[in-house]
């Protein structure tokens, strides 16, 4: 008797499981837009100029100058990869 009655209301359950999935939306359709942003040319870094024979003083202070430039570089880049998400 018990376990016609948890049959009976597994089955209702089952029942208004699909009742509520039929109810379901089905999800909109996707659209793709393609992003338009301008390319970023990629700059001549300070240390790709720098003579072979530089000193190491010289080699430290266009170190530092080339880490600037690659940091501006970088935010161009993040900015423009965020403007297609």
């Amino acid at each position: 008797m018990i376990r016609r009655f948890y049959a009976a209301i597994a089955a209702t359950l089952a029942m208004m499981a699909l009742a509520l999935a039929g109810c379901a939306k089905p999800p909109p359709p996707t659209v793709y837009v393609p992003c338009r942003v301008e390319q970023i040319a990629k700059p001549i870094f300070p240390f790709d100029r720098l003579n072979q024979g530089a000193d190491i003083h010289t080699q430290a202070k266009t170190l530092l100058a080339d880490r600037e430039e690659r940091k501006g570089y970088e935010g161009k880049l993040e900015a423009a990869n965020k403007a297609c998400p």
